[in-house]
């Protein structure tokens, strides 16, 4: 497992955080990693601008994992809403997947709810996603029943085929 050190990321992060998030999920590279979307969505995932709204957003965090070099290799996006905090963005980056980076962010994303002393985590994951469903499952997460509208903004990509959210909560 890699161990790395967790921190909140700040303006200066931006272009590092687009080209990590836009890596893992989107284009070629993202296919050495199992958290693509390349076969889902055409288009980029998050922009310097998306990133820059969603870090002054109030009430919202994205935490960064960085190696020993201070390198981010991934980060989380968190959202405090009254009963929970909505979990995104989750991603580590594709050469690294497999070393527990996603899984201690999540470690860390539980952390900040606690400390804020909100009862849950939710999110929304992509319903034909049932491998990175199934590892959600793994950690705690458990499907709602209820399902969301994929987004029609390209700013979030270009569905190839049709596409809706199933989303996921853990009590804490």
């Amino acid at each position: 497992m890699t161990d790395s050190t967790i921190s909140i990321a700040g303006i200066p992060d931006i272009s590092a955080l687009n080209t990590l998030v836009n890596s893992a999920y989107r284009g070629e590279g993202s296919k050495q990693g199992w958290t693509t979307e390349a076969d889902l969505l055409e288009g980029i995932r998050t922009s310097e601008k998306g990133l820059a709204g969603l870090i002054n957003q109030p009430g919202a965090s994205i935490l960064l994992a960085r190696n020993e070099a201070g390198i981010i290799n991934g980060c989380v996006y968190l959202q405090k809403q009254s009963d929970t905090v909505y979990l995104g963005m989750l991603t580590v980056s594709p050469a690294l997947q497999g070393a527990g980076i996603g899984k201690q962010l999540l470690k860390a994303a539980e952390a900040f709810a606690k400390n804020e002393n909100i009862p849950s985590i939710s999110m929304t994951v992509i319903s034909v996603r049932s491998e990175l469903i199934a590892w959600y499952e793994r950690h705690g997460y458990a499907r709602t029943g209820e399902t969301k509208p994929f987004p029609t903004d390209p700013a979030f990509g270009i569905p190839k085929q049709p596409l809706e959210f199933v989303v996921m909560k853990k009590m804490l």
